[in-house]
């Protein structure tokens, strides 16, 4: 069985990552590189881990938020997409079964909240995991007086905790926002989209999501 650390250790995978940040960079997003990515791989493991699904499910929605954003070297549009032909061709090249590497093709291919939807435990605990996120370590631009909105929101997220309760079923997100910076409103302005993609993502595993901001639950 390909293993997370087997992903860790692909050069061409570590290149994809590394070409992704540099092109992003570039575009003046915000940070999608090594931090991200391994908070996300570790996030989607821990939700269907917490939840009680098999060791299998668990490596794979590892891989899968691992590679998640390989797509952005080539384009940060459709970047889902071909990420997951991108990780599909490098599965198999790297000796895993079809059934595993299409079910991380399918994951990654659908976490993208403007074209995707949970189609799988993976693909729903991928979302969850990529969408809670949110925080100022992801601002790679240090000048605030040149802050696009998505800048300004992350920016002002001063704390960011995700967690998850099996016995009663809830994800939650609770983030800590300086109000200075930036309004609550605003966080939803950006973030509405990725917050109801969340809200259907727990939904496939039977659970529920909550949103806390300032210690008010708005979800």
């Amino acid at each position: 069985m390909i293993t997370l650390n087997d992903i860790k250790n692909n050069e061409e995978i570590n290149e994809l990552v590394s070409g992704s940040q540099k092109q992003l960079n570039a575009l003046g997003y915000t940070e999608h590189s090594i931090r991200h990515i391994s908070i996300v791989s570790s996030r989607a493991g821990r939700i269907l881990e917490v939840l009680g699904y098999p060791k299998d499910r668990i490596e794979l929605a590892k891989i899968a938020g691992y590679m998640h954003d390989i797509g952005n070297c080539v384009n940060r549009v459709d970047h889902a997409h071909s990420g997951a032909i991108l990780a599909y061709q490098i599965l198999k090249e790297m000796g895993m079964e079809i059934k595993s590497r299409t079910e991380i093709m399918m994951a990654i291919g659908n976490h993208d909240e403007q074209t995707g939807t949970a189609v799988s435990d993976i693909s729903a605990a991928l979302i969850l995991a990529d969408k809670s996120d949110v925080h100022r370590d992801r601002v790679v631009n240090q000048n605030m007086s040149t802050f696009d909105k998505h800048d300004k929101v992350n920016y002002a997220v001063t704390a960011a905790e995700f967690t998850i309760n099996p016995e009663a079923r809830i994800a939650t997100l609770n983030l800590t926002i300086d109000t200075k910076i930036c309004p609550v409103l605003d966080y939803f302005e950006i973030f509405m989209e990725r917050t109801m993609m969340s809200k259907y993502a727990a939904k496939y595993l039977n659970i529920w999501f909550e949103l806390i901001i300032n210690g008010t639950k708005l979800l």
